[in-house]
C-alpha cells in the first residue's frame, strides 16, 4: 500500500531506494538488484547521471544505435538513433540505402526564429496601452543588455517585441509577443530571461507613465515563457528521382509504385485518423536522433504536432507529387535544436553522437534530423502500399517476444532460422517455440 514520506529529497540514493522497496516491492525480492545493477560502475559517471534530475534512484536504458548511408547535400552520414521500438533503425537504414543510389537527400532551412511571450491582462484604453508599449519598447530591449550581450556577440538575440491584442479570446488579455534567434543553442534559458525581465521592465513603468489611469498602471503580468510552437523555425528535407527508378526487384512498376505511394500520401493529408498515426511514425525517426543529441524531444513533439494542424485540421508532415515522370517525396518541419548547452555538453554519449555527425550547427542539426523522419515515413509508406507493415515489422519484433519467453541462445538460432521463411505473429511464435521445446 502506498504511503507518505516527509523530507523524501533530503534521503540519500540508498535510503530512497530502501523506502521504495519497503513500500512497493516487498513481495519482490530481486527488486532492488534490478535497480541497482543498472548504475555505473564509473562513481563519477555515476554521480553525472544522478545530478541530471531529482530524486534519481537508478539509470534507465535505451538502445543507441546508427543508421549509415544516408547521403544528405552530397555528404555522407551515419545518424545515431536512442529508441526502443524494433524496426526503427532498420528501417530508416533501408531507407538510406534505396536514397543513396538516387541522389540522396536535399534539404534547406527555410527559417530558425523563436518565440517568446508575456502574457499580461490590462483592463483600459487600449490606444493608452498602444502608446505606452511604443514608448517602453526600447527599453524593454536596453534593459537585457546584460542578457543578450553573449548571444549579440555570436550573431544572435532579440529580433523584435510585438504588442498583440487577445481580448477576443479572453477579457483585459494581451501579450508581448517577442521573436529570437538562438544561434546554435536551443534557447530556452535565454528566451525565458529575456521575458522575465520584459515583464519587469514593463510593469515597473507602467506605474509611471502619465497617461495611464491609477488603474491602466496596475498590468497583472500573468506569466513569462517561451513557446515550444516554432512554425518560423522550419526546415526542408526532400528526395526527387524519375518515377522508372523507383523500381526495385521488379515486384511493381517504379511508376505504378509512385501512384499508390502518393495516394497514400494523399490520404494522410486528408484523413487525421491516418495523419496521426503517418506523423508518428515520423517522430520515431525524429525522435530517436533528438534523444540521441541530447535535444527535448517533448517540445519538439508539441511543436511539430501542432504545426500539422496549422490549417485548422490535423494533417500529414510529409507530402508526395509526380510532376513530368518525376517522383518528389518532401517534408517540412518546425525544429527548435541546440549543440551547444543542456546535455549536449555534459552527456559522453550525446558529445559522441554530435561528433559521428561532425560536430553540426544548429542548422546542420535541423537538416539531419528532417532527413530521419521523412526517410522513416517513406520506408513505412513502401511497406504499407507493398508487402504490409507488418512483414518487416514483425520480424524485427521477433527477437523481443523471444526474449519474453526467456529463449535460450540456441532456441533463438532455431527459431530466427524458422521464421525466415514463415510469417512472425505473436501467436507463430508461441506456438513455435511450444512445439521446440515439446520435441526436446
Amino acid at each position: 500500500m502506498s504511503k507518505t514520506i516527509a523530507g523524501f529529497s533530503k534521503l540519500n540514493k540508498s535510503e530512497k531506494i530502501d523506502w521504495i522497496i519497503d513500500t512497493y516491492f516487498s513481495n519482490t525480492p530481486n527488486a532492488k538488484t534490478i535497480l541497482t545493477q543498472y548504475w555505473n560502475s564509473d562513481e563519477k559517471l555515476q554521480q553525472l547521471h544522478d545530478e541530471f534530475i531529482e530524486n534519481t534512484i537508478t539509470n534507465y536504458y535505451l538502445p543507441l544505435g546508427v543508421a549509415p548511408n544516408f547521403l544528405i547535400n552530397n555528404q555522407l552520414y551515419t545518424i545515431p538513433m536512442a529508441i526502443e521500438e524494433s524496426s526503427v533503425v532498420a528501417a530508416a537504414s533501408k531507407a538510406a540505402k534505396f536514397w543513396l543510389d538516387r541522389g540522396g537527400f536535399k534539404t534547406s532551412v527555410i527559417s530558425t526564429t523563436k518565440i517568446g511571450q508575456v502574457h499580461f491582462i490590462y483592463k483600459g484604453d487600449y490606444n493608452k496601452l498602444q502608446q505606452f508599449f511604443k514608448a517602453v519598447k526600447p527599453k524593454l530591449i536596453s534593459d537585457t543588455a546584460a542578457i543578450t550581450a553573449n548571444m549579440e556577440k555570436r550573431g544572435g538575440g532579440i529580433l523584435d517585441i510585438e504588442l498583440r491584442d487577445k481580448t477576443e479570446d479572453i477579457s483585459g488579455y494581451y501579450q508581448l509577443h517577442a521573436s529570437f534567434e538562438t544561434l546554435d543553442a536551443m534557447g530556452a534559458n535565454f528566451i525565458n530571461s529575456c521575458l522575465e525581465q520584459f515583464a519587469k521592465t514593463f510593469k515597473s513603468d507602467a506605474l509611471n507613465f502619465d497617461l495611464f489611469s491609477e488603474e491602466e498602471r496596475q498590468i497583472d503580468i500573468v506569466m513569462s515563457i517561451l513557446s515550444n510552437y516554432v512554425p518560423d523555425c522550419l526546415v526542408r528535407a526532400e528526395v526527387n528521382c524519375h518515377v522508372d527508378d523507383l523500381v526495385e526487384k521488379d515486384t511493381i512498376s517504379g511508376r505504378a509504385f509512385a501512384e499508390k505511394f502518393v495516394q497514400a500520401v494523399s490520404i494522410a493529408e486528408k484523413e487525421p485518423y491516418r495523419a496521426v498515426t503517418h506523423n508518428k511514425g515520423i517522430m520515431n525517426g525524429i525522435d530517436a536522433v533528438i534523444l540521441a543529441t541530447g535535444n527535448d524531444f517533448r517540445a519538439v513533439e508539441a511543436g511539430v504536432h501542432a504545426y500539422a494542424a496549422k490549417n485548422g485540421r490535423y494533417s500529414s508532415l510529409t507530402h508526395a507529387k509526380i510532376e513530368n515522370d518525376i517522383f518528389s517525396f518532401w517534408i517540412e518541419v518546425p525544429l527548435a535544436l541546440g549543440t551547444v548547452g543542456g546535455l549536449t555538453s555534459l552527456h559522453p554519449l550525446v558529445k559522441l553522437s554530435l561528433e559521428m555527425l561532425g560536430k553540426p550547427s544548429a542548422k546542420e542539426l535541423m537538416q539531419i534530423v528532417a532527413v530521419a523522419g521523412l526517410a522513416q515515413n517513406f520506408a513505412a509508406l513502401r511497406s504499407l502500399t507493398t508487402t504490409g507493415i507488418q512483414q518487416g515489422h514483425m520480424k524485427m519484433h521477433l527477437m523481443n517476444i523471444l526474449n519474453q519467453f526467456e529463449a535460450s541462445k540456441e532456441e533463438k538460432a532455431v527459431l530466427t532460422e524458422h521464421f525466415k521463411n514463415n510469417t512472425v505473429s505473436h501467436s507463430a511464435v508461441v506456438d513455435a517455440i511450444e512445439n521446440l521445446r515439446a520435441n526436446n
